[in-house]
């Protein structure tokens, strides 16, 4: 069990990272961040959309490769599956699992990213109606062949799992190693109080944007320019 805002505060680079659970009233508990070190990282906001939200330039001017960060982080499908992810495999999960697959089986289309020589691993949680997760992480030990690891939970009321890209600082950037971590989500959340104090954990130089999902009620905090 770990203090889920102590753990962020201790760690100046955890890349981009996802919590999913249920508070303790049963109702979902979700939050996604993402944090940049290069300009073109940096140079983003989260914007909401019908089923979820999603990545777009603040400067389009600024923009010099799209191909890794533009994409749909949280995705809610409209059975209630809620995803949520790193990359652009929150649709590859969606079109899976709406044709009747499996987070297994859709991820085993996709691989870590090819940003040689991080190979960003790929994180994504998948929080059913029922109360079941999945988490994953798609990520490579030479640069060549990936290993994926998946992770069922039955979701407790008032907990969580929390997976991020890396460890912390390097060169290259060490990827995340072992399973998601179990958080106690507080009694009582109200989603804009609950971001902040996650927005206040993250590292202030190196944090871009965040979102929270609490209920049915979203909060998105963007970097200010």
């Amino acid at each position: 069990m770990k203090n889920f805002l102590e753990y962020l505060a201790a760690r100046p680079y955890p890349g981009r990272g996802l919590l999913i659970g249920l508070d303790p009233k049963g109702e979902t508990a979700c939050a996604y961040f993402i944090m940049g070190r290069s300009e073109n990282s940096r140079n983003r906001v989260f914007e909401a959309t019908e089923d979820g939200i999603r990545t777009r330039a603040r400067d389009e001017a600024l923009m010099t490769d799209p191909s890794l960060i533009i994409y749909h982080p949280v995705r809610e499908m409209q059975d209630g599956t809620l995803i949520v992810t790193n990359g652009d495999q929150t649709d590859t999960l969606r079109d899976t699992l709406a044709a009747g697959g499996t987070v297994c089986s859709a991820l085993a289309t996709r691989e870590f990213e090819p940003d040689e020589p991080n190979f960003t691993p790929r994180v994504s949680g998948v929080l059913f109606p029922c109360g079941q997760s999945v988490l994953s992480i798609l990520k490579t030990r030479d640069g060549k062949t990936c290993d994926r690891f998946y992770y069922s939970y039955e979701t407790r009321p008032g907990y969580g799992q929390f997976i991020s890209t890396y460890e912390g600082f390097g060169d290259p950037l060490p990827s995340w190693y072992g399973e998601p971590l179990t958080v106690e989500i507080p009694e009582g959340l109200d989603v804009k109080a609950w971001a902040e104090e996650i927005w206040n954990a993250l590292d202030e130089n190196n944090r871009v944007s965040l979102w929270t999902r609490v209920g049915s009620d979203e909060y998105i905090i963007n970097k200010p320019e």
